[in-house]
């Protein structure tokens, strides 16, 4: 007589049809889960905090388009994982988050209502039950790959060992299942009211239908008339496959081109490209942005710093938007006119591609009109900070971050995805190391706006890419927040470069609070040796406080780039990010440049 498969086992076969890579930390709630993931073939890689499981996932996913699943246990392991939940719901991650919950009978005094946690997120709650097991898994993923949203996953305590119950109703009857068990017909009660919950409507991402043919016209025409055109790349047009798409359109129009910094490496002719735009952008790429009459902008968010808090459009630009949802004007400065058509990238610019192409464009190409883009040329060349500090190092004694990054990039292996933590130092490594395409350049935290998720981003990546060099940029406030997922980095990557950003400080806050007159000593951090934390997990750290200390990466590059070397970075508080000034002034703070 065989054994009816548990909830566990039958909802684990059903995740593995799904995904084929889990991340977790196990606890009583979703302990059988995780044996049985292992034992359905679906790849497991622990980690060391709640959070981490979802920000490994989250990882994963940008790099591999695939989904994966996250785990932790109920009540405190569910908690635990919210910020880096938050940031997956705004980052737009599709991923599966299954939890231990709250036993179906009724909470117990020490169970949260983690339903209603998820959906302050904007996240939605599949909550399992011993029936319809495969439509509740089929339905999450549905919704996790069309919305592209994070979606948890339910199971309730006293059912994670109970059998399963097969779809057809006489099928019940030989399961051994007590039908007047409260908990079961409680279950059974919240499986029938989980499967009626109506789904928004979205429109189609692989065609146009929703765009009036008129308001395609009306974008084909303006750009066609415009004399100085430009185009803007984001995450959403790499999401969309739309790269040749967007270097055709380019070439038709003889525009210049830019990107956002997760939508890095999608034009093909990088020739004309300006790099990043925003606050990571160079100041005279930036100036020439503004000089464009007309500008096409694909799948990119245009926030706050992507729009320089308004200042990135001249007075009397036309902004075309292709985007998937009904996105609002960005907000400018000076006054534009804003056309949105509303469809997948791809899709709507091979709609525009035949006008464009066959017609003749009023400019004769403004990217061969513009001085600076050649190599060496204005719109190249960023300061390094050694005309300042030709040693780099800083009138404190600390290292000039900006000469740290420019080394370090001489130095990388060319194979390599860039990872990063949030904090004040994210402008180093968009502004100075190159990235091939979108893909291999992944920021955890920045959609939410948090820090300390950088360590178990590592593991993300090394499971979507494993040949690959990871390079993590964390800063020394984020690296103490996520400290305990270093073992973790360290385990799971077969090369990896981690830069620690080491000012002794919350930089962020440093340059806004403390230039407004705060308190500076809430926001120091005294020195922690980063390096001799490394060492003693297994790694190669380094204590870098002169340029000549960096020389240790290129010999673990020229080595084989095998295992992990962190390079504790002392670097001063006195350069300013060029974002970070954008924000002071922002904040009515006159602070001079320096």
């Amino acid at each position: 007589m065989s054994t009816p498969a548990t909830l566990t086992r039958t909802l684990a076969e059903a995740l593995a049809r799904h995904a084929e890579r889990s991340f977790g930390l196990m606890g009583n709630g979703n302990a059988h889960l995780i044996d049985n993931l292992s034992q359905v073939g679906v790849t497991y890689t622990a980690v060391r905090h709640e959070a981490a499981t979802v920000a490994a996932a989250d990882a994963y996913s940008r790099v591999s388009g695939k989904l994966a699943i996250a785990t932790t246990t109920y009540g405190a392991g569910f908690t635990n994982m919210l910020t880096a939940l938050a940031e997956a719901a705004q980052a737009r991650t599709p991923m599966l988050v299954v939890v231990g919950d709250a036993p179906s009978a009724g909470p117990r005094p020490w169970d949260v209502d983690q339903e209603m946690l998820a959906a302050a997120l904007g996240v939605r709650t599949h909550m399992l039950s011993v029936t319809n097991i495969e439509r509740t898994v089929e339905r999450a993923v549905s919704y996790a790959e069309r919305f592209r949203r994070p979606v948890v996953l339910g199971i309730p305590y006293d059912l994670v060992s109970a059998p399963s119950v097969a779809p057809a109703a006489p099928a019940q009857a030989s399961t051994g299942i007590d039908l007047n068990d409260p908990a079961v017909l409680a279950a059974l009660s919240a499986s029938v009211a989980n499967t009626s919950i109506p789904e928004p409507a979205r429109p189609e991402t692989d065609s146009i239908a929703g765009i009036a043919a008129h308001q395609v016209q009306a974008a084909v025409r303006a750009l066609l008339e415009a004399e100085r055109p430009h185009i803007i790349a984001g995450r959403g047009a790499h999401l969309s496959g739309a790269s040749l798409e967007l270097g055709r359109v380019a070439e038709a129009l003889g525009a210049l081109t830019s990107t956002t910094a997760l939508g890095r490496g999608i034009f093909p002719a990088e020739q004309y490209d300006l790099g990043i735009t925003g606050g990571f952008g160079q100041i005279p790429a930036m100036e020439t942005i503004a000089q464009a009459d007309v500008v096409l902008v694909v799948g990119a968010a245009l926030n706050q710093f992507t729009m320089r808090f308004g200042d990135l459009f001249g007075a009397g630009t036309t902004v075309i938007r292709i985007d998937t949802e009904q996105v609002a004007p960005p907000k400018s400065n000076l006054p534009i006119t804003h056309i949105l058509l509303q469809g997948d990238a791809r899709a709507t610019l091979t709609a525009m591609l035949g006008a464009l192409e066959t017609a003749i464009p009023s400019s004769a190409g403004w990217r061969t009109q513009v001085a600076g883009l050649e190599p060496g040329g204005e719109l190249r060349v960023r300061a390094t900070g050694l005309a300042e500090h030709p040693d780099g190092i800083c009138a404190d004694g600390r290292l000039d971050p900006r000469a740290v990054a420019v080394r370090i990039g001489e130095q990388l292996p060319a194979n390599r995805h860039v990872t990063t933590d949030g904090g004040h130092f994210i402008g180093w490594a968009n502004m100075y190391w190159p990235v091939a395409s979108p893909e291999r350049m992944i920021m955890v935290g920045t959609a939410y706006q948090t820090i300390g998720l950088g360590f178990p981003t590592v593991a993300g990546v090394a499971a979507a890419v494993p040949d690959t060099t990871i390079v993590l940029s964390t800063g020394d406030g984020g690296g103490l927040m996520a400290l305990a997922d270093l073992e973790t980095a360290i385990r799971t990557s077969a090369s990896t470069v981690i830069v620690v950003w080491n000012d002794g400080a919350y930089g962020a806050e440093v340059h806004l609070y403390g230039v407004m007159g705060l308190d500076e000593g809430p926001m120091l951090i005294p020195d922690v040796n980063f390096a001799g934390l490394a060492t003693a997990l297994g790694a190669q750290g380094v204590l870098v406080e002169s340029l000549a200390d960096l020389d240790a990466l290129g010999e673990w590059t020229a080595a084989g780039a095998t295992g992990t070397i962190l390079l504790d970075c002392r670097v001063s508080r006195s350069v300013v990010a060029e974002y970070q000034r954008e924000i002071q002034r922002v904040n009515g703070l006159d602070v001079p440049e320096k």
